[in-house]
């Protein structure tokens, strides 16, 4: 069983910065794709920015709310995902969740969709 633990949220003030964690652990051969979703009160869960590994290279994408200010990055050899979030914003706020499309086992077994608890994130003066 995969499991994956976020880490680095926290309280920071407008125009500052976070890098949050996503520990991948278990049985894992390879992972597709780790995504950053975040949720605000009230609204519903949105894709932040993704991060599909290939041997070639990392292929990112990031959603236009992040453009400039995050970056996606990964550690392979610890299977950990960052997000580096700088010029943070009030509504930056929410729970941020990690999120693995699929991981493979073996180089021909996979098991698909796995979501992290959240981290909380809060960005106020």
């Amino acid at each position: 069983q995969v499991q994956l633990v976020e880490s680095g949220g926290g309280w920071a003030q407008p125009g500052g910065s976070l890098r949050l964690s996503c520990l991948a652990s278990g049985t894992i051969f390879s992972i597709n794709t780790t995504s950053w979703f975040r949720q605000a009160p009230g609204k519903e869960r949105e894709l932040v920015a993704s991060l599909t590994s290939r041997t070639f290279g990392d292929i990112t994408n990031s959603a236009d709310s992040g453009k400039g200010r995050f970056t996606i990055s990964s550690d392979n050899a610890d299977n950990t995902v960052y997000l580096q979030m700088n010029s943070l914003k009030p509504e930056d706020t929410g729970v941020y969740y990690c999120n693995v499309d699929r991981v493979w086992i073996t180089d021909y077994e996979s098991e698909d969709d796995f979501w992290g608890q959240g981290t909380q994130v809060t960005v106020s003066s």
